[in-house]
């Protein structure tokens, strides 16, 4: 499982280096290098905007993904096609090279306003790539948010 929050940044060609940690989880747990990158869910910020950054899923995984929502019949034709345009058709196949860089494809990184700072975000079975201002006011909306969770938080021990 993806654990951890890591500073890092991307280099004029849009490379980046994926954390060791998430590179091991990939191999250990998944027992496949490549993966899938993508829109993240938009997170609701306070003020009634949204933020979003990018997901980084194994590669199996996204086969799930795909399989689950191809077989969805709870979805209303808007949500099916909300999810297909903003999840689905960006989706890339990516792998990291020798030196454990990954390229962020220029839509990608417009699209989740990513510039020279980020941050990589554990998320389980899967990772975020987020613009490290962004990060920030997400995790402190999360952080506002939290006294109205911590009933469900406590329903999973803790």
């Amino acid at each position: 499982m993806f654990r951890g929050i890591f500073e890092s940044t991307i280099d004029s060609k849009g490379r980046s280096s994926l954390p060791a940690k998430f590179r091991e989880v990939l191999t250990d747990s998944f027992a496949d290098e490549r993966f899938f990158i993508t829109n993240s869910y938009p997170v609701e910020m306070e003020e009634g905007t949204q933020c979003s950054g990018l997901m980084i899923i194994p590669y199996q995984e996204w086969f799930r993904f795909e399989e689950n929502f191809l077989n969805s019949k709870g979805l209303t034709p808007v949500q099916r096609n909300n999810i297909l345009y903003s999840i689905v058709s960006p989706a890339q196949e990516c792998t990291a090279d020798k030196l454990g860089r990954i390229l962020l494809p220029p839509n990608h990184r417009k699209t989740a306003g990513l510039d020279r700072d980020i941050v990589y975000v554990g998320a389980l079975k899967r990772a975020e790539i987020w613009n490290a201002s962004e990060w920030e006011r997400v995790r402190i909306q999360a952080m506002k948010n939290f006294p109205t969770t911590t009933e469900a938080a406590a329903e999973f021990g803790l």
